[in-house]
């Protein structure tokens, strides 16, 4: 089913390109708000659901349970270094990941199998400033 385009769906996914992390859908709202766009909160959820759903958007579960998002990359299927201090992301594909994951599933007897793995640090520049402050 091909979808409707509206100007709301467009400014929400042109704002979520243009962040190079994760980010929660009140805090995309909130920039789209900065940026003098009257698109409704309920939209951006909805939007980003929507993007998640078609591929276009990676979601990342938070310690807190607050679903992130974060633009998709041409990458079909990847995992994601992300940074605990600044939310920057990186896309990875990990082959050993996937051999491992689905090993572990044919050993138990699993079909169907899919995998989230993100693995969470600091990044280089987080990493350096918080060095600069000891």
């Amino acid at each position: 089913m091909k979808r409707r385009n509206t100007w709301q769906q467009t400014a929400v996914r042109d704002a979520l390109e243009h962040e190079a992390g994760f980010l929660s859908a009140q805090a995309l709202h909130q920039r789209l708000l900065e940026a003098g766009s009257t698109v409704s909160v309920a939209t951006v959820y909805r939007v980003l659901s929507r993007m998640a759903d078609d591929g276009l958007a990676d979601v990342h579960i938070d310690p807190d349970g607050q679903q992130l998002f974060r633009a998709c990359g041409d990458e079909p299927h990847h995992h994601h270094l992300i940074c605990r201090r600044c939310g920057a992301a990186v896309e990875i594909v990990a082959p050993p990941v996937e051999r491992w994951a689905s090993g572990v599933a044919r050993e138990h007897g699993y079909t169907e199998v899919t995998h989230v793995i993100d693995v969470i640090g600091l990044c280089p520049r987080c990493t350096r400033e918080l060095a600069g402050k000891r």
